[in-house]
């Protein structure tokens, strides 16, 4: 594979945020009185790389659109605050990978969160040097499959060296819409509709064997 170009999904390839937005989940949700029982990091798990709307009308089903979006305007405000100053949980190998490859290939993030995320991750930890680019649904109100696309435009990406990586089967669909080849990241929080897709690695690190 001529590869160029690799397009992340950011929570489940890249980063563990849920210790640090549980509790924002659960401080907001529970002084509006919506939550029947707290919220532990792995409830979170399903929701992961969901639209942030639609996971708060799942987990408070009834709400009115209105004040769902109310909610979420708190939890976006409060998350990217402290994601800023706590971040997330890096998933082994990630930081020396990013950085060896970004002395070969062009690096960019699509992710489905809130704008302002993928900002605080960059933010964090430092990373803004190492990618060139990245979109997501909060800044176009787009779904990532047309979030790709868009970046692919507007940085004159070919579909024949550009890769897709993430942990879930929406990355898989989306990247796959826009004619790209994807590695699926096993230890994320998805799963393919075909258990025994390849290529999938293990650990973030076994991506330089794959592309």
């Amino acid at each position: 594979m001529n590869t160029k170009n690799l397009i992340f999904d950011l929570d489940g390839t890249l980063w563990d945020s849920r210790a640090t937005i549980i509790n924002i989940w659960n401080e907001v949700l529970g002084s509006h009185k919506l939550l029947q029982k707290e919220l532990k990091p792995e409830d979170m798990n399903q929701y992961m790389g969901l639209l942030a709307h639609d996971i708060i009308k799942d987990i408070t089903p009834g709400i009115s659109d209105l004040q769902a979006r109310e909610i979420l305007s708190e939890i976006v405000a409060e998350e990217n605050k402290r994601l800023h100053l706590k971040g997330g949980i890096l998933y082994d190998g990630v930081a020396d990978t990013l950085k060896n490859l970004s002395h070969t290939y062009s690096l960019f993030i699509v992710s489905n969160c809130q704008d302002g995320y993928i900002e605080s991750f960059l933010n964090y930890y430092q990373f803004h040097t190492l990618f060139t680019d990245f979109e997501s649904h909060g800044r176009t109100q787009k779904n990532k499959s047309e979030n790709i696309q868009l970046l692919m435009e507007r940085n004159q990406l070919s579909t024949k060296d550009t890769v897709y990586i993430g942990d879930t089967q929406t990355d898989y669909d989306s990247a796959r819409s826009n004619e790209l080849s994807f590695i699926f990241c096993k230890y994320g929080f998805g799963k393919l509709a075909d258990p025994l897709y390849e290529p999938a690695i293990s650990t973030f690190s076994q991506l330089k064997v794959h592309i």
